[in-house]
């Protein structure tokens, strides 16, 4: 390690180290270990000397996959704790407990290796953070979980956020997170009819995104680069269209083949016309010959007659 104008600072890059560095300046305010081989941050890692006045602790590229339960005792007035680029596949629930002045953690590049959200809420559940940073960590949804309240900043760029959904936005507007402001650069936003709940939101609360005139569509392949404030609800479709559109088309087409098959039953009766008239002519013919039996047997059967002779032996 070396320090570096004054011992308030003190940067360790690249040394290799597999422990925090025993011998700093107790006066020292910032301090940043990056390159190195930490892997795990036990219980109390950076108490081997009372470090009072550290305010900034950059642990970056280090490494660090496991932080054990009370690993930042011993620093009561941090602030600002960044643990971005490194491979975290767990994070004990009492892991940010003794530091409770904690305003700022960036943990960009750090969730990757693992699914930490329940972790990290848990872990988070006791600070009162102001800014959370959460930048390339292929997030495809707003992790609610994570935001506390009284939260006034989260960097979500070079994610995977194709939109914030209809329920996002309303947790973005529960009273505790009014305040909070979203960095959303980057993301491969989908243009198409799911973004119209977003694009609202975002015309009506714009100062609530800062970087919201550099957002950009990043398909269909037609809006590709198109800024996002440029768009129109309307002109936002749904590749093979929206639900009650399907809807509608699909009783169009089911009208459209009946109509075909009445058509093509009218053609053929027209076509036949002769031989159906021919059939009808026959069908009444048999008709008649057929009332014709019925009423001479009714007549046979009516005469006073017939029914005399068949009475005398």
């Amino acid at each position: 390690c070396y320090c570096v104008a004054t011992p308030e600072l003190v940067q360790c890059r690249y040394e290799r180290l597999e422990e925090p560095p025993r011998e700093l300046p107790a006066a020292v305010h910032n301090l940043s270990i990056a390159g190195s081989n930490l892997s795990i941050l036990p219980r109390a890692a950076f108490a081997a000397r009372p470090l009072r006045d550290l305010r900034l602790l950059r642990l970056r590229h280090d490494n660090i996959h496991t932080i054990e339960d009370m690993a930042l005792q011993g620093l009561p007035a941090l602030r600002t704790l960044d643990l971005s680029y490194n491979p975290l596949l767990s994070v004990a629930a009492g892991a940010f407990a003794g530091v409770p002045l904690l305003r700022t953690l960036q943990l960009n590049q750090a969730l990757l290796a693992a699914p930490l959200e329940e972790q990290l809420a848990l872990a988070m559940r006791n600070l009162t953070l102001r800014r959370l940073e959460l930048a390339g960590n292929a997030l495809q949804a707003l992790p609610a979980a994570l935001l506390p309240p009284g939260l006034e900043e989260l960097d979500l760029r070079n994610n995977s956020l194709q939109r914030l959904a209809a329920a996002e936005l309303r947790s973005l507007e529960a009273p505790e997170l009014r305040g909070l402001r979203l960095t959303l650069g980057a993301n491969p936003l989908s243009c198409d009819c799911a973004l119209r709940p977003f694009l609202a939101w975002l015309r009506s609360a714009g100062s609530r995104v800062p970087d919201a005139r550099s957002l950009r569509c990043a398909g269909p392949p037609a809006l590709r680069g198109t800024a996002l404030l440029r768009l129109r609800p309307e002109g936002l479709l749904c590749e093979g269209g929206e639900p009650g559109q399907l809807e509608t088309a699909s009783y169009v087409f089911f009208g459209i083949v009946l109509a075909l098959i009445g058509i093509v039953f009218l053609m053929v009766l027209y076509l036949n016309r002769r031989g159906i008239k021919r059939w009808l002519h026959n069908l009444r013919e048999a008709c008649r010959d057929q009332m014709e039996g019925y009423h001479y047997r009714y007549e046979q059967d009516a005469d006073p007659r017939c029914a005399s002779a068949v009475g005398t032996p």
